[in-house]
């Protein structure tokens, strides 16, 4: 019976023949599966050839300067620590640095990372001046010039690069607020502008909370005004119509945008970012959806979209090459739109 599987013809070669040839071709023959050997000398010496090592690279040491500062040691202050890396011996994205940091230098550095390729937005983190994220940043091989690491701006840290998306007051209920001291791991409890208690720890604390809570108020999903065949068919869009939706849908709120907005900054606890209101957006043109209407009537207020003064950071941050900017650029003239409509109607 012949068999199925494919053969390839061996070359059976004295080791006295090696002396004719040049090792470096039977070597890859060797590797191939072309070549066998009579006897353990000609097999050495290409064994030697294979194993031969390259002259030793220079090395490359690249300082990486990264934000440290846990909030639950007493006494710890912020500060930047200096780890020096062989560019020879990591991978060329600065997550793979701070992989290698953790893994290999320093366990106790914190930071988060999921995918490591752009799609859970985990790792967003300032860079070199710039929010980013660390998975899709490469390192700046010119070792001259460190790279430095902070946490996302404006934000408070649970610990070293890992952010706290919460502003120094926050509302937890109808007048209830709490506000954290500056550089300090107390926290005030206020009822009408009167200190209630103090707290060493945050008593309402959730990792991206306030952005989180954001993003569910502009009810980012698919809303029928007649629910009565909702499951029953298919809802159909054209090409073109489809087309709207290309370059908002794909946001993965990694918040690198709305970190990057003075306005955000200071108003963000009324002013939605460019990360929420791009995904408004994206709802509020989907031919699908029917409430665009509704969903317009929730940004009336002065400060849920007006508070965007186009400086256009969002734009130039965003890892995912979208526009966040002009997508609340649009918003604005649907709303100029509506409220003339209501204006007419009245």
């Amino acid at each position: 019976m012949v068999s199925s599987r494919q053969t390839h013809s061996i070359l059976v070669l004295p080791s006295e023949s090696c002396s004719k040839m040049s090792i470096a071709v039977l070597s890859s023959l060797g590797r191939c599966g072309f070549l066998a050997f009579r006897s353990p000398v000609g097999l050495v010496a290409v064994r030697h050839a294979q194993t031969a090592a390259a002259p030793a690279a220079e090395p490359r040491i690249k300082k990486f300067q990264v934000y440290r500062w846990d909030p639950d040691t007493p006494g710890d202050k912020p500060r930047m620590q200096t780890y020096d890396i062989d560019l020879n011996t990591c991978g060329p994205m600065v997550l793979d640095a701070l992989i290698k940091i953790k893994n290999e230098m320093d366990s106790t550095l914190t930071f988060r990372r999921s995918c490591r390729e752009g799609i859970c937005g985990s790792c967003a983190m300032n860079i070199g001046g710039g929010n980013t994220l660390a998975c899709l940043n490469k390192i700046d091989t010119n070792t001259s010039k460190p790279t430095k690491i902070y946490p996302l701006p404006h934000m408070y840290v649970v610990k070293d690069l890992v952010p706290v998306s919460m502003l120094s007051f926050q509302t937890v209920l109808d007048g209830v607020v709490l506000y954290r001291i500056p550089f300090n791991t107390e926290w005030i409890v206020l009822h009408g502008g009167k200190t209630v208690c103090r707290a060493n720890r945050p008593l309402y604390l959730q990792d991206m909370s306030n952005f989180y809570a954001q993003y569910k108020s502009i009810e980012p999903f698919l809303k029928r005004k007649d629910e009565s065949k909702e499951g029953q068919e298919q809802y159909t869009q054209s090409v073109d119509d489809r087309q709207k939706l290309d370059g908002l849908y794909e946001c993965i709120l990694c918040a690198c945008c709305s970190t990057s907005c003075p306005s955000y900054w200071w108003n963000g606890d009324k002013y939605l970012g460019p990360a929420v209101l791009m995904q408004a957006y994206r709802w509020m043109i989907d031919s699908r959806d029917e409430f665009t209407e509704e969903r317009l009537s929730k940004l009336q207020d002065p400060f849920s979209l007006y508070r965007c003064h186009t400086i256009m950071n969002c734009t130039k941050t965003c890892p995912k090459g979208l526009n966040p900017g002009k997508a609340i650029a649009e918003i604005k003239k649907m709303m100029a739109m509506y409220k003339d409509k209501k204006t007419a109607t009245a």
